[in-house]
């Protein structure tokens, strides 16, 4: 167990790090390429292709990130006004359906990878293998369905609150624990 929290830290720290650093380059070169043009008249071939592969790793990578901390899209009129035994099954049945898309996508997503591999292909500017720019979209499904398949986890295995991921519980039961708590003391 000790080992997995381990490698989950180090998941966390490497998604922190590569969601960073894209959004940070992104905005690099989207700004560099606006100033070298105005000043020199000139755009760098390279900045919009390093911002696409900057976009696509933080689209997937990013996955597995807002899964964990519950900030993933979610449509929640019906959810919120539902009470608590109902949203604690919403949230073991609707991570497990999402873990099986995933898991669906990463299937098809190593498909294409390895299609766009073996055909050679190289990006224009950079002329860097093409496969490069699309690995991590299965890399992102991969870890966003075992992040889900977690979340579903701690649901079943939490019964005190319900988990909208595995570092947030939901805000519905923080008011209604409030609201029990002063009516106790």
């Amino acid at each position: 167990m000790k080992l997995l929290r381990f490698l989950d830290k180090i998941i966390l720290k490497l998604e922190e790090f590569i969601l960073s650093y894209a959004v940070i380059i992104i905005a690099l070169m989207v700004v560099g390429k606006a100033v070298s043009r105005a000043l020199f008249s000139y755009s760098p071939p390279f900045a919009d292709e390093v911002s696409q592969i900057c976009i696509v790793i933080a689209t997937f990578m990013g996955i597995s990130f807002a899964a964990r901390k519950g900030r993933h899209i979610s449509m929640s009129a019906f959810y919120d006004l539902a009470p608590f035994k109902v949203r604690k099954a919403f949230m073991i049945f609707i991570p497990v359906i999402s873990a099986i898309f995933m898991f669906v996508l990463t299937y098809f997503s190593y498909l294409y990878v390895m299609d766009v591999y073996e055909s050679g292909r190289v990006t224009p500017a950079l002329q860097m293998p093409s496969y490069y720019l699309y690995i991590f979209i299965p890399i992102g499904f991969l870890l966003g369905g075992i992040q889900f398949l977690r979340n579903a986890w701690i649901n079943i295995s939490k019964r005190d609150a319900v988990y909208l991921g595995t570092d947030a519980k939901d805000y519905n039961d923080e008011d209604h624990r409030d609201v029990s708590e002063e009516i106790h003391l």
